[in-house]
């Protein structure tokens, strides 16, 4: 990077009195610290003990402030001297250190306060103590420099007339603050701008997104080394800074949005105002963003203060009493710098709220937990769901042909999914990636915030928001199998102040199959609606409809002779059929009561009704006839449904007790679960032949056999949840939930010739706790380590007498290492694990007929998840996992077998390059190889799914607001299978879909 003018004056012109009052702007620097394990058992013993004392408020005696800056003295910058000399427009306040990039301020003004606070700084004066200094000049009450904790340094400057405002800016004596007292500024004369020629508009060719200690980057870059000049422009709660002079030139589409992107704020956007000017919003939840500018190699940097960092470090000292507070000046003279281009990447997600309901960054989780964005689904054009869960470590799909989703997490089949962290029944859960904004991916037990579960893991289907700026996507693909499926996208305000906005999601697909008779037909469509009733409360509406109609399939049976047949043979007939029908609304109501206190509170109803009519053997462990090719068949008729109702209500709260931060969730779920089918079964139906199959069988009008089966589920959940901040770098997660369910199933054995209606019911009690720690040696590391458990009843289960079986519990213990780098733009998780799930339901050995707890099944193993851009436009996602999943003790399978498609090794690698530059520019490639080990497909370990490596590959082209390309799935046409539970899925062979898109 090169600069044209003087460095000082650069530093000068980088200072901008922000709109937001006091706010501080200053250059960036890199800080790197490492804080020892004894100096956190020694702030944490001087805490606790006038903790149990009683007599602790939230401010620390000063005695004590001492004691731990005496402590922290070797870790910290050192500020060795304090200055205040005076100016023509006020007086300069000139922090003397030896490193002075470390010392970086975050403002948190008061009332005619300017508060700026310095983390991970001490004041070590020559004569000890604080700094005052009274009435330094006309216009300020006072100045003094303070240590608000045991790491953090207090500027405050006390206006007399108003909010000083106050530059920031480095000098040979130290940090400076230039303050310029209210009554001065209102007489400072405007420069008088001069004319100058026409600029040349510089192009921005890569807006992007990096996590940082304090919030986040958004850095705007360019390669043709133009000046970018940058004017505030508040509005409400959102910082508005216009960029004059410059165009948004992106390879994808020319404007850039990320919602939720940290703590605090719901959305940055950065779009072309017009022919000249770019945008950047950055739209605060409650109160308008803290923003810093910084100079940088990388670009033009906007710094964006996490409202949890902020609010981490309320002030200790009451403001002065003042007058009523006088408008501040603002300054709208421009920033020039020369930046150079990055591209953006897609596939690294800074946070998720599934493994602790806040929005706390990756990092700082306990718990091996892995997201995939939309860019991620977008390149690799997965055709349902479960496909981009190929790309999680420890996660194996299973697939049937009816396109549910259910999956193996670390061994252990899931019992339920989530979407926008409401149970969702798996069974009948189909999911259509049109509505999906991302993927979330928790493993190990998450009992601890969502109740009955298996304790592999769960999945979260996160799904699209409506947008503040307007949206409009259109998508074509189009493939083998006669393939097409057209999309629609669109999002925006509804009114001018944009207190209401929309989006509505539509799909419809259509398509053939490999297998033999497949036909598929797909409408979605999900409208939803967000009204800000106010600036701290908002209304969210969706629905979500979906029609499936499509062939049915059973796929293979489970025996070694089905790998002989050919990929595509159905023993069933033409005519089997699914149709799903689903409707799923969601209506929430979200309150901030200030920026520390938020509550929620949402309903979710989801209800899913399906047909499916089908031929399939009649036994499928032992399918043929003696004859070895002959194969008796039976008919179903089976009409399932399922309704899930469920109400969630949060409290969250942040708040300090002496130096340790907490945020508390408080919450609680009230939940009714419904699933039933009746199931009819005609045994009169014609064999069929492998070696020369005649199709074309009669559907059965009368059956043989029938029943019928209804299951109610009542649930009551209480939760909470403290992530404890005991240090900057060291932090604490403690949780646990307590669950009431209430079990009821009615089940007829006979609907043919009339039986009585059996009921069996149970209820459980039982607490679900988590403990986490996490201990930071730099930002960019996180050392992890928690122990977690799980519960789900044992609902069919009924030991002698009729007693109801304990539920089954799990325990894990896990350690981790998460790491982030090139400035945050890659992330990586290593984790290792072990899971014990205990009180499996197994025969008694004394009573046959009966059955008892006694059962445990272990799993343990390691994995590792890397996820983001490497270099600008070469983004990746990669996995690998070992795990050894088996029976422990039971009285009926042998001890040592594995778990159903739980294989050892797995891995998964997929990347993307676009080129940047050149008449080449936006042009790329993508290529992907997924192996999977192989997997045991019954329990007892009768037979074995081979492993099997597919490869993917891709190549695109992106330009201004549209993108073409091409996939290609199982590149080298590998035969391999996947599981559907008992049974076996013959996976696609060489497929190619095309698609086109558009987007403005």
């Amino acid at each position: 990077m090169s600069i044209k003018m003087p460095l000082e004056h650069l530093l000068k012109r980088l200072l901008i009195t922000s709109s937001v009052q006091g706010a501080t702007i200053m250059k960036s620097g890199f800080i790197s610290e490492i804080h020892s394990v004894g100096l956190a058992l020694a702030v944490i013993s001087s805490l606790v003990q006038p903790a149990h004392a009683g007599t602790q408020t939230a401010n620390l005696s000063n005695s004590a402030v001492q004691l731990l800056v005496q402590n922290n003295n070797n870790l910290a910058t050192k500020v060795t001297g304090v200055k205040v000399t005076s100016t023509d427009k006020g007086i300069e306040v000139i922090l003397e250190s030896a490193n002075i990039e470390a010392l970086k301020p975050v403002s948190n003004n008061q009332g005619n306060s300017f508060i700026a606070d310095i983390p991970n700084a001490v004041l070590a004066l020559p004569t000890g103590g604080n700094f005052t200094q009274n009435n330094p000049a006309p216009g300020i009450v006072s100045v003094s420099v303070t240590q608000a904790d045991s790491n953090t340094l207090r500027v405050t400057v006390v206006g007399a007339a108003g909010l000083p405002n106050a530059e920031l800016f480095d000098g040979d004596e130290g940090l400076i603050f230039a303050v310029t007292p209210v009554a001065s500024t209102a007489q400072t004369p405007q420069p008088t701008p001069t004319p100058s020629a026409s600029p040349t508009v510089a192009e921005v060719t890569g807006v992007q997104l990096n996590s940082t200690n304090n919030g986040l980057e958004i850095i705007l870059a360019t390669p043709d080394g133009e000046k970018l000049q940058v004017a505030p422009k508040p509005e409400g709660n959102t910082y508005i800074a216009d960029v004059t002079a410059a165009q948004l030139r992106l390879s994808t589409d020319n404007r850039f949005r990320q919602e939720k992107p940290i703590a605090g704020v719901s959305e940055v956007t950065v779009t072309n105002v017009d022919s000249n000017t770019i945008r950047v919003a950055v739209v605060g939840v409650d109160t308008i963003p803290k923003v810093e500018l910084f100079d940088s190699d990388r670009g033009l940097i906007f710094g964006i203060a996490s409202t949890a960092s902020v609010t981490q470090q309320p002030s200790q000292e009451p403001p002065s009493p003042s007058e009523p507070q006088a408008p501040t000046a603002q300054s709208d003279d421009p920033i020039e710098l020369v930046v150079t281009g990055e591209q953006d990447s897609g596939y690294n997600a800074p946070d998720a709220s599934t493994a602790t309901k806040t929005d706390t960054p990756l990092i700082e989780i306990p718990q091996a937990i892995q997201v995939i964005p939309r860019q991620v689904i977008e390149d690799q054009k997965v055709q349902r769901a479960a496909d981009v869960l190929r790309n999680v470590s420890g996660v194996t799909v299973k697939t049937d042909y009816a396109g549910t989703d259910t999956y193996t997490i670390r061994g252990f089949d899931t019992n339920a999914n989530l979407r926008n962290g409401f149970r969702q029944d798996n069974f009948t859960g189909f999911t259509d990636t049109a509505t999906l904004d991302r993927i979330e991916v928790l493993k190990g037990p998450a009992s601890v915030l969502y109740g009955q579960l298996e304790p592999g893991g769960i999945v979260n289907y996160i799904t699209k928001q409506p947008l503040e700026e307007p949206y409009y996507s259109a998508t074509f693909s189009a493939g083998s199998y006669s393939y097409y499926r057209p999309e629609i996208d669109i999002s925006g305000p509804l009114t001018p102040d944009k207190n209401i906005l929309y989006r509505f999601v539509a799909a419809y697909e259509n398509s053939g199959g490999f297998r033999d008779f497949a036909d598929k037909e797909l409408y979605t469509f999900a409208p939803s609606l967000r009204v800000k009733l106010s600036d701290r409360t908002t209304f969210d509406l969706q629905y979500e409809y979906v029609n499936l109609n499509q062939s049915y399939d059973r796929g293979l049976p489970p025996i070694a002779r089905s790998f002989d047949l050919p990929i595509n043979f159905n023993f069933g007939e033409p005519t089997d059929n699914y149709e799903l029908f689903a409707n799923r609304i969601n209506v929430a109501l979200d309150h901030r009561f200030s920026e520390n206190w938020r509550f929620r509170t949402a309903v979710s109803v989801q209800t899913v009704d399906t047909s499916r009519s089908n031929f399939q053997p009649l036994d499928f462990e032992n399918p043929f006839a003696e004859d070895g090719r002959t194969v008796a068949r039976r008919y179903n008729k089976v009409g399932d449904y399922s309704r899930e109702y469920s109400w969630q209500n949060d409290l969250i709260g942040k708040f300090k007790t002496g130096s340790i931060g907490h945020e508390v969730l408080l919450g609680f779920e009230l939940g009714r679960s419904e699933f039933g089918y009746p199931f009819l079964i005609s045994n009169d139906v014609p064999s069929l032949d492998i070696l020369n199959p005649v199709y074309g069988a009669a559907i059965p009008t009368t059956f043989d056999e029938g029943f019928q089966d209804r299951t109610n589920t009542y649930r009551v959940g209480l939760y909470f949840q403290d992530q404890i901040a005991l240090l900057p770098n060291f932090k604490m997660l403690l949780g646990g939930r307590l669950d009431f369910v209430n079990f009821k199933d009615e089940f007829n054995p006979d609907l043919i010739n009339g039986a009585e209606t059996e009921t069996t019911e149970r209820y459980y009690e039982k607490f679900s706790p988590r403990i986490g720690l996490v201990y930071q040696p730099t930002e960019n590391l996180s050392l992890y380590a928690s122990y977690t458990r799980a519960f789900k009843p044992n609902e069919f289960a009924i030991a002698v007498g009729g007693r109801p079986l304990e539920p089954e519990t799990a325990t894990q213990y896990e350690v981790g290492v998460k790491g982030e780098f090139f400035n945050g733009k890659l992330t990586a998780t290593l984790a290792a694990y072990e899971i014990t799930k205990n009180n499996v339901s197994t025969t008694d050995v004394d009573n046959p007929d009966f059955t008892i707890a006694a059962g445990e099944v272990k799993s343990r193993g390691f994995e590792i998840d890397i996820a983001g851009e490497i270099l600008p436009g070469w983004n990746v996602i990669a996995s690998y996992s070992h795990n050894d999943a088996y029976v422990t003790a039971d009285n009926s399978l042998t001890v040592g077998d594995r778990l159903v498609n739980a294989p050892r090794n797995s891995a998964s690698l997929w990347t993307t390059y676009q080129i940047q530059n050149g008449n080449l520019k936006g042009l790329g490639f993508g290529g992907g190889l997924f192996f999977v080990g192989d997997r045991e497909a019954t329990l007892p370990n009768s037979i074995t799914i081979p492993s099997f490596v597919r490869t993917d590959a891709a190549i695109f082209y992106r330009r201004d607001n549209y993108q073409i390309g091409l996939n290609f799935k199982n590149l080298f046409d590998t035969r391999y299978y996947d599981s559907a539970g008992f049974l076996l899925s013959p996976g696609a062979p060489f497929t190619v879909v095309g698609t086109f898109s558009i987007k403005f």
